[in-house]
């Protein structure tokens, strides 16, 4: 059993079944003096490299997510020769000695940071990393993983739910896999859908290492480009409606934005205070709002990248937010277990101690709220969290329409269908299930991972 920090840092949650090695293998650990591939050089490369080398876009037929890619290199041979670092390709790419030099269309690695990975080639370009390390193999799960994120296709075909280092894509009605996307994070922790359906962006990260927005063409199953952020998962990730930006929370208290189409970071909003868990963007795509553990829900010029003001009169923290699909309002939640419902436009000048972008608030939940989801009518919204039940709310009364049962705890990801006539959800004890939204009426349970020992 390996254990994560879910994003709300309000709990700590197993990842059962965490996709690990083949039977027999152990994890084993070396401590090498001197420069460390483990410690030094994998982290430049994770910086700077493998986001254009990684399974899942090898450029090159490379792959620097491991030792053993590294070492093997790709099409102009290995990548380092141990002992010598001027005959290495690694070296000669990255100090210009030959072109394209690397990383490609980016400034050249600071002197220390080659010196670094120079120093490890001269001592013998040892390998101190776990056994147990990344694999361009899918993942193998002996149990079902905690369920991060899930998301309905815009055409109601696919259900996309969140794997080990993978999104899995299955029929909408659960009825069989059709296809498993593979990527470098370790987490996927949120995936959007552009309105045509032709992308597909995933969220996430490996903790400690690095966050990863992944950019996809679900249809085919291509990974079209990735971005990296920070030295931590990402959560949160939104997609502008026109399909222009991705927006993400980062561990270090910011908001970035990237651009869809090249994966360039655009900006950074440093106004929160802690944590950001969560964004979502107007329906213009000229706004966004972000939230977080620091209580606050902010609005965001999402063109300029700047901060306009908050939203919200602050509760507790927050870990959730979601937009009516066709109007200019959000609902928020967290660890004060009620949703509130905003609107991103403040109706007149506000008073010390008023909300006065608040529609209305809905009834507490039995525990910490951690998704939210409105459906795409806009007549519901669902709320999950640290309790037992999904309940659903007449978005414009705030009444209670139905509880949908079946989870133990600890409730992840809920997501409507497009037709709003059905709701996904994920958790804790690793099974989607599919409910009828008129009653909450359990339609369909399942494992969306293959299982050892089951069909691949």
């Amino acid at each position: 059993m390996r254990v994560i920090a879910f994003a709300t840092g309000l709990m700590a949650i197993p990842l059962l079944g965490a996709a690990g090695p083949s039977p027999g293998r152990h994890l084993s650990w070396r401590n090498e003096p001197g420069t460390s591939y483990l410690r030094d050089v994998r982290p430049i490369l994770d910086k700077n490299c493998t986001s254009c080398h990684q399974p899942a876009s090898k450029q090159s037929d490379l792959d620097l997510t491991t030792y053993a890619g590294f070492q093997a290199g790709g099409k102009r041979g290995p990548a380092f020769v141990a002992g010598s670092p001027e005959q290495s390709l690694v070296i000669q790419f990255i100090t210009a000695g030959l072109t394209p030099s690397m990383p490609f269309g980016q400034p050249m690695l600071p002197a220390n940071e080659v010196s670094t990975i120079r120093d490890w080639i001269a001592s013998g370009a040892r390998d101190d990393s776990p056994s147990e390390d990344a694999s361009s193999e899918p993942a193998v799960y002996r149990q079902p993983p905690v369920i991060t994120a899930l998301r309905f296709s815009p055409d109601g075909k696919t259900l996309a739910v969140s794997g080990h280092r993978e999104v899995l894509l299955h029929r909408a009605d659960g009825s069989g896999l059709v296809k498993r996307l593979h990527g470098k994070a370790d987490r996927i922790l949120s995936i959007a859908f552009s309105a045509d359906g032709n992308l597909m962006i995933a969220g996430g990260g490996t903790p400690a290492r690095f966050g990863e927005i992944q950019v996809w063409e679900p249809h085919e199953g291509t990974l079209l480009r990735t971005a990296e952020a920070t030295s931590d998962t990402v959560f949160g990730a939104s997609l502008s409606p026109d399909a222009s930006k991705v927006a993400v929370g980062c561990a270090d208290n910011t908001v970035r934005a990237f651009e869809t189409a090249t994966g360039k970071e655009l900006y950074k909003i440093s106004t929160h205070e802690n944590w950001v868990l969560g964004t979502a963007f107007g329906i213009d795509s000229k706004r966004l709002v972000s939230v977080g553990r620091d209580r606050a829900a902010k609005l965001i010029d999402a063109s300029a990248g700047q901060f306009l003001e908050n939203v919200n009169q602050m509760h507790g923290e927050l870990a959730a937010v979601a937009r009516h699909p066709t109007t200019d309002e959000i609902v928020i939640g967290g660890e004060d277990r009620i949703p509130y419902i905003y609107t991103m436009d403040r109706p007149r000048n506000m008073k010390v101690g008023e909300d006065a972008t608040l529609v209305r608030q809905l009834a507490a939940q039995d525990g910490p709220i951690f998704a939210l989801d409105w459906s795409p009518d806009g007549k519901r919204v669902a709320v999950a969290g640290a309790g037992s039940t999904v309940n659903i709310y007449d978005a414009d009364t705030g009444s209670p329409l139905a509880s949908c049962k079946g989870h133990v705890a600890g409730i992840y990801a809920v997501a409507f269908s497009p037709d709003s006539a059905h709701l996904a959800t994920g958790g804790f004890d690793g099974q989607v299930r599919l409910y009828s939204t008129k009653d909450c009426t359990l339609e369909k349970s399942f494992v969306p991972v293959p299982l050892y020992g089951g069909p691949q």
